[in-house]
């Protein structure tokens, strides 16, 4: 069984060897809080984290 990561780029939530978003290695699996952005055009959140994709993310990595 995978551990969920989240890519140091990119903030993506994954499971994996590398982020489907940037392509990435650089992933940590200690993260802060999780948003889900269903429609980034009309999600302040999405907005002001500047977020333009639909996806899972972490609010801070570490």
């Amino acid at each position: 069984m995978t551990k969920t990561k989240a890519c140091k780029i990119c903030n993506t939530i994954y499971d994996g060897d590398k982020c489907p978003k940037c392509d990435s290695r650089e992933s940590t699996e200690n993260f802060k809080g999780k948003i889900i952005v269903l429609n980034p055009e009309k999600s302040e959140i999405a907005s002001k984290l500047k977020l333009k994709d639909k996806g899972t993310f972490a609010i801070k990595t570490r």
